[in-house]
């Protein structure tokens, strides 16, 4: 019993393994790639339209689908391009004149959106060889409608023109059917009537004619050039001589032209400075001028609300004002009085520094002295005395050195005393008018020295300048 049961569940597994095994199997046999040079066309049920109608095909170009069993089916549409031959010939041209255009047309089923969708709906299942004549058809008859509409000589001279439109109506045709035009080349074109072999004549000729023609002109034109060139040379040896002088003329010119305008230009920016640093200067004075004014009315508020204010609470003001000025009157005056005692105090004290300090180092001079006259005062004071004397005589002669005599006549009577000359008197009164030096000691309130002589009595000063006069006398005498 329990193997029966065995049996029957691994029968169960295995038939469940082989169902899901066989619909992975199917799910990826239906799943489809589109190759690069081919479009997968998806048909049958695959949903509708923006409108509502139901979509005939679904295209897919370079990716994949999965083809849903038993409601979907797919196909491939080849692009491989298609080449045509086209010998259209005794097509009727714009003047009634039959020709011959063989050409070679290249197309192919197109990607595009919307195109793709027509080559799906037409082209489907179809051989390329049955695309290929289908093309060539709608191509012969729009290439003869093209010839039909332009003249022969468009056709043979402008071909650009001529293949734009066979191009433009072709792919427009085309396009209906699911291709599109990938290259147009047309050979040759030619007539039955030797139209077209007239005209190529017609433009040989002319142009062997044209030919000749510039050959004639060249010359002509090369021995008119020679001759030409020879007079040319001579003229423009002496224009360009001439040139010269002129240029250099002209060159000379520029020259005094532009120092005149550079001087013009430094004059100018010279002006314009003083001008702007002038304008500064009076805009400066204004702004200050400005200021002052503001600050004048900014006085005058302040005054107002002072005299506001003095006009509210004057009498305590006036009260207030006068202790402050009494006040202020009463530390002036302390302040002033202590100021005054200060300044004397300052210059009493300074004067006796000054003073104090010239005696010092005149009692440390005057000590030197002594301590190099061995101790002794007298000694020094003679010393003193000594380097001094050099002045002191001097100021003697000065007193009788800048008197200039330019010429003595004497006439002398011999009156003098004891017959002396009345000469010798006079000189002898100039030298006594002369202070003697012990004199001068006197009235400094000093004592002569012991060695530079005694104050002699009346008598011996009598007696000597009695003998001083006797000697002047005499030698006056003498000179006479």
């Amino acid at each position: 019993m329990n193997a029966g049961i065995d049996v029957g569940v691994v029968i169960l597994i295995t038939v469940i393994a082989l169902l899901v095994f066989t619909t992975i199997i199917v799910i990826f046999s239906r799943y489809r790639k589109c190759p690069s040079d081919k479009i997968l066309v998806v048909y049958g049920k695959i949903g509708t339209n923006k409108d509502g109608t139901a979509r005939s095909a679904k295209c897919i170009h370079g990716g994949a689908a999965f083809i849903v069993p038993i409601i979907q089916s797919y196909a491939y549409l080849d692009l491989t391009p298609l080449s045509i031959q086209v010998d259209l010939k005794n097509a009727l041209s714009k003047q009634n004149i039959r020709i011959d255009v063989p050409s070679r047309f290249t197309v192919g089923i197109s990607v595009e959106n919307g195109v793709m969708q027509n080559a799906a709906e037409r082209l489907l299942g179809l051989k390329l060889s049955e695309i290929q004549e289908l093309a060539k058809d709608i191509i012969f008859g729009q290439l003869r409608l093209v010839i039909a509409t332009m003249d022969i000589e468009e056709i043979n001279t402008d071909r650009d023109k001529f293949l734009t439109a066979v191009s433009n109506n072709v792919e427009t045709e085309l396009k209906k059917i699911g291709l599109r035009l990938i290259n147009v080349n047309v050979t040759d074109i030619s007539d039955e009537s030797g139209y077209i072999s007239a005209l190529g004549k017609e433009a040989a000729a002319k142009a062997i004619n044209d030919a000749k023609i510039s050959v004639a002109e060249a010359n002509r034109s090369g021995d008119i050039g020679e001759a030409n060139a020879r007079r040319e040379q001579r003229v423009s040896v002496s224009l360009a001589d001439s040139e010269a002088i002129q240029g250099e003329n002209q060159a000379k010119a520029q020259i005094a032209e532009s120092n005149a305008t550079l001087n013009e230009k430094q004059a100018e920016a010279l002006r314009r400075s003083t001008a702007a640093q002038k304008i500064q200067s009076a805009r400066a004075l204004q702004e200050a001028y400005a200021a002052e004014q503001e600050a004048e009315k900014a006085r005058s508020a302040r005054d107002e609300a002072t005299l506001e204010a003095d006009v509210i609470v004057k009498a305590e003001i006036e009260k207030r004002q006068k202790e402050l000025q009494a006040e202020a009157e009463a530390e002036q005056i302390r302040r002033r009085a202590k100021g005054e005692a200060d300044a004397i105090f300052a210059k009493m004290d300074a004067q006796a520094r000054g003073t104090q300090e010239i005696l010092m180092k005149q009692a440390i001079g005057f000590q030197k002295i002594v301590e190099a006259a061995g101790g002794n005062a007298e000694d020094a004071m003679r010393l003193m005395i000594a380097d001094k004397l050099e002045e002191l005589v001097k100021t003697q002669v000065e007193a009788v050195k800048n008197l200039k005599i330019d010429k003595v006549t004497v006439w002398d009577s011999m009156n003098g005393k004891d017959g002396t000359p009345a000469t010798a008197n006079f000189l002898s009164g100039m030298m006594k008018s002369i202070p003697p030096m012990n004199e001068m000691f006197d009235m400094a309130g000093m004592e002569l020295p012991a060695f530079l002589g005694k104050k002699k009595e009346e008598g011996e000063k009598a007696s000597v300048m009695e003998e001083v006069d006797k000697s002047i006398a005499a030698s006056t005498a003498g000179k006479a």
